[in-house]
């Protein structure tokens, strides 16, 4: 668990894979302890010795971990054991889904029904555990979206995006004006969102806090939509009216001040 974020020489995270955000480290290490449930990985700071006469600890005489402190697997066995769940992280525990789904319809072709139910078992515990994930969890490199807030001007929505957690330079719809403009208001936001990727000159870990706390926040100003496959266009257009439509002479919300612009609410 860490709110620093190492850097390499161009700017991407170094030394491993982070994920996240999420709202406060109790809440990061609660999802951790029941994802771990699925990988028999280390849970422990136990410094690794590969000593045969080297008791362990409790997760090892559990069966839930492969026990590399004393040489209970050998290096390549537990790297494989390491990958798999680096690989549920980075698909959003879309791998370890197929695996078990895999494994049922194996189990019910060989008519081995015990086993297909213990895996069907298990994908309801992995799903249960996946429904508890919040939507903007997952590898930091991977977050891309973007978030939508009523502007002090009137009829303008401040759009801000987020690539690779890096929070960009943000736009503004004037949806006023495009009457009089040869765009429509969605090719205006594939101009944006589509066009050269966004500068990351800010500092990531601070961009990733940013959002994480504005994302959190109760009540939250704004609305946020990832990019999965593609952008969500015609909700993204759909949210901008219902933050324009909002009743006359409420205060308007601005962003926050900071060198950047950023998201309302987020510092």
């Amino acid at each position: 668990m860490t709110r620093k974020i190492l850097l390499d020489a161009d700017g991407r995270p170094a030394g491993g894979s982070y994920y996240g955000p999420f709202p406060s480290r109790r809440a990061a290490e609660a999802f951790a302890e029941r994802i771990l449930d699925f990988f028999k990985v280390r849970r422990c700071q136990i410094k690794i010795r590969r000593d045969p006469a080297f008791p362990g600890c409790i997760y090892s005489e559990m069966k839930m971990c492969l026990a590399p402190c004393f040489s209970g697997c050998t290096k390549e066995e537990y790297d494989v054991e390491v990958n798999r769940l680096v690989e549920f992280l980075e698909t959003s525990g879309g791998s370890l889904r197929i695996a078990f789904e895999q494994e049922r319809e194996r189990a019910s072709e060989q008519l081995d029904f015990e086993r297909a139910r213990t895996m069907h078992k298990r994908l309801e515990k992995l799903d249960e555990v996946l429904r508890g994930r919040p939507e903007i969890t997952r590898r930091i490199q991977d977050l891309r979206a973007v978030i939508l807030q009523r502007a002090a001007e009137e009829q303008t929505i401040g759009v801000f995006a987020v690539e690779g957690g890096h929070l960009a330079e943000p736009s503004f719809v004037r949806f006023g004006e495009i009457a009089s403009q040869p765009r429509s208001a969605e090719q205006i936001f594939r101009d944006y969102l589509e066009s050269a990727p966004h500068a990351a000159n800010g500092d990531l870990a601070e961009d990733v806090s940013l959002v994480s706390r504005w994302f959190y926040s109760k009540p939250r100003e704004g609305e946020i939509f990832f990019r999965e496959k593609d952008w969500p266009y015609r909700r993204i257009l759909r949210a901008c009216s219902r933050l324009l439509a909002r009743v006359e002479g409420e205060p308007a919300k601005s962003p926050a001040p900071r060198p950047r612009p950023s998201p309302e609410g987020a510092s």
